[in-house]
């Protein structure tokens, strides 16, 4: 059954997901390397700092987040 718009809902739903998903994880990367690289927080030097860690433990709660939305998202069907 096709909609006014040509597309099928379900196609449709399958597309919105694979889109969201591509774009989380792309927004956690390009803000993990622009954080990282960029503003150098990634690199420790001869001793970790205060910012060294509230990068990486940031970055990880990102991660566990994205995965938990992603398992979500295509384990139940997810929007």
């Amino acid at each position: 059954m096709q909609e006014e718009g040509g597309m099928d809902k379900e196609v449709k739903k399958y597309f919105r997901k694979i889109l969201y998903s591509i774009s989380w994880s792309l927004i956690l990367l390009i803000a993990a390397l622009t954080f990282g690289l960029y503003y150098k927080l990634a690199l420790i030097g001869k001793n970790p700092i205060l910012y060294n860690i509230l990068f990486y433990s940031f970055f990880l709660i990102g991660l566990v987040a994205l995965v938990y939305y992603l398992i979500k998202t295509w384990k139940n069907g997810g929007r």
